[in-house]
């Protein structure tokens, strides 16, 4: 027997302007239907969640003068 694959979710739940957690880096989408993925669903959605976290981490912003 295989172990679930476990929610990215570390208890920071808000939403950014893209509907992207800022806490576990999931859709709203990905979020509410979490629990109705199969393992496979669960690892490509994780994989989509490793890109946007690694996106975020490579943000410069930009200042105004």
């Amino acid at each position: 027997m295989t172990t679930p694959v476990r929610s990215p979710c570390v208890s920071i739940c808000a939403l950014d302007e893209n509907d992207v957690c800022v806490g576990c880096y999931r859709s709203g989408e990905e979020i509410s239907r979490w629990g109705r993925y199969s393992d496979d669903e669960r690892r490509a959605v994780l994989q989509k969640v490793a890109a946007r976290e690694q996106d975020a981490m490579n943000f410069t912003p930009v200042k105004a003068d």
